[in-house]
C-alpha cells in the first residue's frame, strides 16, 4: 500500500461549500491542508453546485438585501420549521456567526446579486450568489489554491484509523491505488447519504426506490458510516432529511434546482387516488416548501400531482419540463392516469369551498377555503379557467440529517460523550445538530459555511499546538 509523501496539518474530506470554507479557514490559520474530493473535477462540490442562496442574519438593508433580518427573527424561523428540534446553543452560534459570513465569503472571492423573483420571496432574508452555486464554488476553489491548499479529485476515503477518539490516518482510493494519508487533524465535510438508496431503505423501506436524488450521486455516506462505526456520536435519525417535491420526470440523480416546483401554493395537490391530502396554503413558501417531499413520500406509489389552471401558469418559476396540459379536467385526468370522476369531484368540492379574498402569495393572504378538509388556509382560488395544467411530482431528497454530533468548536463528539481530540465536522454531515427536522430556504449553506469556517479555524489551532 503506497503512502502519499507528505504529512498534512489538516485533511479535509469533501469538496463542497463546507469543505472549502474549512480548507480556506485552516490555510489562513497557517495549516498545510489537503482536500480529498470523491467526485471528478467536473462534478466537484456536492450539492453546492445546485444552490442559489444562503440565509444570514443582518442588521440592515444592503445593495442586495431589501431589509434587516435579525438574529432573533432567524432563530424564531428556525424554531418554527424544526418544531423546536434543534440544539439551541449551536443554533444561536450559527446564526450569530452568519452575520459575519456575509462579508467573509466575499473576501474569499464570492459575489452577491439581488434576489431572484418568484414564490420564494427571499429578498430580505437570503443572499443570492452571483452566477449561482457553481460560480461560488469556483471562487472558493481559486482562493483555496492561491493559499496553497492541495486538492485531489476522484479520491475516496475507504477507511479511517481512529483510536480513543484520535484520528491517525485515512486510506484513500485514488488512481486505482490505495494511499495512507496522515494529518494532525481531520475535518469531515463529505455530505450525507442521500445517494445511498440501500441506506435510505433502512429508514423508509421500499418507498425509497421511488425517491429522486436532487444532487450529487457521490454522497453515499461512506465517511459518515466509517465515523459512526468507529465511535463518533450520532445525531438525528435516518428518515429526517431535506426533501422537496420535484418534477417526477427528473433524472434519478443530479437534477438540481431546475427540477424543483414552487407552484403548490397556486393550485391543489392530489395523490394517485385523485384526492387532496394536505393544506397547500399553510404558510409562506420558503418556510414550508421542504415539507412536501415527505408528504409525497407518504402517498401511494410516492407520487402526486399539482393541478392548476390558466391564470396561474406564469406566476411561478417553472420546472425544466413543461406542465401537462388539457382543455378539460377529464382529459387532464386521462393524461395523468387518474380517475376522471374522482378528480372532477375533488376540484368541484374545492371550488365550492373557496371564499373570495385579495390574492397575494408574498403574505398570508385572506384567500381561503371554508368547510373543506384538508383546508387551504391561504392563496385559495377556484380552478376553473382552461386550459388546465398539472405537474407530476416525487420526493426529491437534497440531503439527510443523520450525522455526527459536534460541539461549539465543530469538534466531533464521541459516542461516550467526550470530544474528539482532533476530528471536526462541517456541513451536511453534521446538519442534524441544527436541523432535527424541517428546513428553511438557504440554511444548508449557512450550516456549511459557518461550521466550515469554525472547523478550519479550530483545526489549524490544534495543529499549531
Amino acid at each position: 500500500m503506497e503512502s502519499w509523501d507528505q504529512h498534512y496539518d489538516t485533511l479535509v474530506v469533501g469538496g463542497g461549500n463546507a469543505a472549502l470554507c474549512a480548507a480556506i479557514a485552516a490555510a489562513r490559520g497557517g495549516a498545510r491542508v489537503l482536500v480529498v474530493e470523491a467526485a471528478p473535477k467536473f462534478y466537484r462540490g456536492g450539492n453546492t453546485r445546485h444552490t442559489r442562496n444562503m440565509r444570514c442574519a443582518h442588521a440592515k438593508a444592503t445593495h442586495t438585501l431589501t431589509g434587516p433580518y435579525t438574529q432573533d427573527e432567524f432563530y424564531d424561523d428556525l424554531l418554527k420549521v424544526t418544531g423546536g428540534k434543534t440544539d439551541p446553543e449551536l443554533a444561536r452560534l450559527m446564526i450569530g456567526e452568519s452575520e459575519d459570513m456575509l462579508d467573509w465569503i466575499v473576501e474569499q472571492g464570492v459575489r452577491w446579486q439581488p434576489s431572484l423573483g418568484g414564490t420564494l420571496s427571499l429578498g430580505r432574508t437570503n443572499s443570492f450568489f452571483l452566477g449561482g452555486g457553481r460560480a461560488m464554488l469556483n471562487a472558493l476553489y481559486a482562493t483555496a489554491e492561491r493559499l496553497g491548499v492541495t486538492i485531489r479529485y476522484d479520491a475516496e476515503i475507504v477507511d479511517l484509523t481512529i483510536e480513543d477518539g484520535f484520528f491517525l490516518n485515512a486510506i484513500v482510493a485514488h488512481d486505482n491505488k490505495r494511499h495512507a494519508v496522515t494529518a494532525a487533524t481531520l475535518i469531515a465535510a463529505s455530505g450525507g447519504f442521500e445517494a445511498n438508496i440501500a441506506w435510505l431503505k433502512e429508514g423508509w423501506g421500499e418507498a425509497a426506490d421511488n425517491f429522486l436524488i436532487r444532487g450529487t450521486p457521490y454522497n453515499k455516506g461512506t465517511v459518515l458510516k466509517l465515523l459512526l462505526d468507529k465511535g463518533v456520536g450520532a445525531i438525528g435519525d435516518a428518515t429526517q432529511c431535506h426533501a422537496v417535491a420535484i418534477d417526477a420526470r427528473a433524472p434519478k440523480f443530479d437534477g438540481g434546482i431546475i427540477t424543483r416546483l414552487d407552484c403548490v401554493v397556486f393550485g391543489i395537490v392530489v395523490n394517485r387516488r385523485a384526492e387532496r391530502f394536505y393544506d397547500e396554503g399553510e404558510d409562506i413558501w420558503p418556510k414550508r416548501y421542504a415539507i412536501w417531499g415527505r408528504l409525497v413520500a407518504a402517498q401511494p406509489e410516492q407520487i402526486a400531482y399539482i393541478i392548476f389552471d390558466a391564470p396561474c401558469l406564469e406566476q411561478f418559476m417553472p420546472s425544466l419540463y413543461p406542465p401537462i396540459r388539457a382543455e378539460t379536467i377529464g382529459d387532464l385526468a386521462g393524461k395523468l392516469d387518474l380517475d376522471g370522476a374522482t378528480l372532477e369531484k375533488t376540484i368541484t368540492g374545492f371550488n365550492a369551498a373557496v371564499r373570495p379574498g385579495t390574492f397575494d402569495h408574498t403574505i398570508l393572504d385572506d384567500c381561503r377555503t371554508e368547510g373543506l378538509h384538508p383546508a387551504k388556509s391561504h392563496w385559495a382560488r377556484r380552478i376553473e379557467t382552461p386550459p388546465f395544467y398539472a405537474y407530476p411530482v416525487r420526493p426529491g431528497i437534497t440531503f439527510t440529517y443523520l450525522g455526527t454530533r459536534v460541539n461549539a468548536q465543530a469538534r466531533m463528539m464521541m459516542a461516550d460523550g467526550k470530544p474528539s481530540a482532533n476530528m471536526f465536522a462541517a456541513g451536511e454531515i453534521m446538519a442534524g445538530n441544527v436541523l432535527g427536522q424541517g428546513y428553511a430556504a438557504g440554511i444548508g449553506m449557512t450550516i456549511g459555511s459557518v461550521f466550515g469556517r469554525i472547523a478550519g479555524r479550530e483545526a489549524a489551532r490544534h495543529a499549531r499546538n
